[in-house]
């Protein structure tokens, strides 16, 4: 069994290629999603603070390590980043910020997932890639399928005001949430 917690240490750092910079101001489409729980989310309707982290894939421990993955700058870090931000969901919430991850992952393994790292907020499906085309969303391929960068937005009543992009390592991006949410504006 491979150990998905433990990031190793010599990682490629991922570089900013500009590929977000359109976002700032950006007002988040109306495109629901669905969710792990079963029902659908629209994250560009929501009022209030939002927090969107979105990422390639989290691994099974039971499955083979995905030859070459850890040579993908940004690629590795899915599941210590879920439990960075399962660790400070609490604190988000004090903060008024809903929390939500976003994957184009099937459904099935976000569900997998979602129930044995305990997550207390919802994992969204991006599975066609339609809010994730509608953001232009910086994206890689991985043999035939299409994985989303990793990347988080803050948005406050659909519009987004601060991006985090590139992500690394991707365990403390959670507490730079925080850090954001926490300044004076």
């Amino acid at each position: 069994m491979k150990n998905l917690l433990e990031l190793p240490d010599n990682l490629p750092v991922p570089v900013d290629d500009g590929a977000c910079d359109h976002l700032l101001g950006y007002r988040i489409p109306s495109l629901p999603l669905p969710g792990v729980s079963g029902g659908m989310t629209d994250v560009g309707a929501i009022k209030g603070q939002l927090v969107l982290y979105f990422y390639p894939m989290n691994g099974r421990p039971d499955a083979p390590p995905l030859i070459g993955w850890n040579d993908i700058p940004g690629a590795r870090g899915c599941t210590p980043q879920a439990c960075a931000f399962r660790d400070n969901y609490q604190v988000m919430t004090q903060l008024g910020a809903k929390v939500f991850g976003i994957s184009a992952q099937p459904l099935p393994e976000q569900q997998e997932a979602h129930t044995r790292l305990h997550l207390p907020f919802e994992l969204l499906n991006d599975s066609d890639l339609a809010l994730s085309r509608a953001l232009r969303l910086p994206m890689f391929d991985y043999g035939a399928a299409r994985f989303l960068k990793r990347l988080t937005l803050i948005a406050k009543d659909g519009r987004i005001e601060k991006v985090f992009y590139p992500v690394f390592p991707p365990d403390s991006n959670a507490t730079g949430v925080i850090a954001w949410l926490t300044m004076p504006r």
